[in-house]
Formats: C-alpha cells, structure tokens, sequence
C-alpha cells in the first residue's frame, strides 16, 4: 500500500503506516503534479494546501481509496462527491477538540478581563485599574452552536466556571454527555450573554453571523469564533460591535484567510479595524494547533487509514 503525504503532518502519523509496510511518501509538489501522481497511490494525507474539487477527485478515482485530512474542518474536500466515487474521506476531530476548547476559554477569558489592552499598557508604563475593570463569567450563560466535538469539548471545559450553558445544533436530537443542554435557537437569542460558533463551513453557515442575526439578541454578547471565518461577515460585526450589540469579539479565525489559513489573503479595511480595537482579541487559526493535538490527530488517523486499506 502507498501512501501519498500531500501536505504536513506530524512524522509519527508516518511512522505509524510504515509500520504496518506502507510506504509512505512526502513530495513537496504542486497541485498538478499531486494530480498526476494521485492514480499511483492508495491513500492520501492531506492539509489545507490542496482543493480537492472533482478535477482532483476525478484523478484519484480507482485508485485512492481514502483522503485522510489532519485537522476537523472537510470544507476542500467535495466529500459527496468523492464518496460517489468510493473514496473514503478520514477526519481526526476528536484530535483537536480540547485544544480548541480550551483556546476558546482563554480567548474569552482575556476579552472579559481586557487583558490585552491591560498587558499591553502596563508594559508601556501605564497602571491602569478602574478603565480595566472586567466582567466574571461566573453566572453568565453561555451558548453554544454546533454541539459536536469541539462545541461538546468547550462546555465540558466551562463546567468549572458556574455558568449556564445551553447549545443549538439542529442536527441532534440529543446529547449523551449533554442531556440537558440542548435548546432551539430562539432560546439563545433571548438568553445567552456568550456566544461561541462550532461549526463546519457550509451553505448553511456561510456569513450565519450577519447584521440580522446580532440584532436578534436580547442582550449584548461576546462572541467567540474558532470554526471558520467565512461563517461570520466581518463588516456586520463590526457594525455590531460600534453599535454596542457586540460587546466584544475573539476570533481565532478571520474571513479574509487563505485556502490553506496559512495567512491572511489580503488586509481589507475591516481586518485593519479589528487589529486597531481593544474589543477584539485575535489569533492566527491556532485554537487546534497544540502539541499535543498535532500527535492526537496523527494517531488517530493512522488508525483510520489502517482500518481502510487493511479492509
């Protein structure tokens, strides 16, 4: 069995699949030469380097048995269309969900206790105390969309912090871990002080964060970011945040970044205010990018690389 490495992954994922004979190989190629070579290989491992759209899919077919993709997010795999053709398409969300979790826990925290904007002015000389006066989370409630294993990961981590959480996910009738916990979302509009969005990019959610949906809201809210960026329509935010529907923002994500997120596309005037505002907190798509769970995902599509091609 091969095995095509068509973009980064931890050396243990590689490892792994050797160990059980698969040779394994990691050309730093372009997109048409991958192509070409995709007929010769049995599975692919993939990032976010590459579309795999039908001329890609067509390439593999009646070969590649499995894209195996180191991360959560399916959004560059046309996955309907590669399943048509008998490709199996692998996922390691449960690799990242606790580093998720927990990034979306800090960020909040930080936005809530301006620690930002206070780390920044004390480093400046500036000792600031009742202009950085803060907000608890304790007895807050929190809401959730997409309850799937990073939205299930971040409410067990806000278990310890006595807020309410409640969560929408229309796809789930039920949760065993979160009985409880469900609501429609009309719930959220009229209750949530918090609200964090853990969703995969999709028609459906698409600029789901938009002018209409903040206005919804009974009360101002944070909101937190770590699914995708083109899921909230940065100019609506902002109106929001100027408006004072928004109080805050932590976005670990941003509508402007690159197929591959390895940076921001281009620096349109709403990316140069969310870097000016002291309402916002940002990071660079890290939320999943631990240590830890950069061996977590590698592991565990090993595995399920094995179980395809063993089958």
């Amino acid at each position: 069995m091969k095995v095509l490495f068509a973009d980064s992954a931890h050396p243990s994922l590689k490892d792994k699949l050797q160990v059980f004979g698969f040779q394994c190989d990691e050309p730093d190629l372009g997109r048409e030469v991958v192509k070409s070579l995709l007929p010769n290989y049995d599975a692919v491992v993939i990032r976010s380097r590459f579309k795999f759209d039908r001329e890609m899919l067509d390439a593999a077919a009646g070969s590649v048995r499995c894209i195996a993709r180191v991360g959560a997010g399916m959004e560059n795999i046309d996955v309907q269309y590669a399943q048509s053709l008998g490709i199996k398409c692998l996922s390691a969300p449960e690799g990242n969900r606790d580093a998720v979790a927990e990034h979306a826990l800090a960020m909040l925290l930080a936005l809530m206790n301006n620690l930002c904007r206070a780390d920044r002015e004390v480093r400046n000389g500036l000792w600031i105390r009742e202009g950085n006066r803060g907000y608890e989370l304790n007895g807050k409630t929190v809401g959730i969309i997409g309850l799937g294993n990073n939205g299930a990961a971040f409410a067990r981590v806000l278990s310890g912090f006595n807020c309410r959480v409640l969560a929408f996910d229309p796809y789930l009738e039920s949760h065993p871990n979160h009985p409880a916990m469900l609501h429609d979302m009309q719930t959220l509009f009229d209750e949530c002080d918090v609200v964090s969005l853990h969703v995969p990019l999709n028609e459906e959610t698409l600029y789901l964060a938009n002018s209409d949906w903040f206005k919804r809201f009974a009360k101002p809210i944070w909101l937190i970011n770590t699914a995708r960026g083109k899921c909230l329509r940065t100019a609506d935010l902002i109106k929001a945040l100027e408006s004072g529907n928004v109080l805050g923002a932590a976005l670990d994500v941003l509508e402007f970044e690159s197929l591959s997120f390895e940076n921001a596309d281009t620096a349109p005037p709403e990316f140069q205010w969310l870097t000016k505002s002291d309402k916002v907190v940002l990071s660079p798509h890290i939320a999943g990018w631990t240590n830890e769970s950069n061996v977590k995902m590698a592991t565990i599509l090993a595995a399920r690389i094995i179980e395809v091609l063993s089958a």
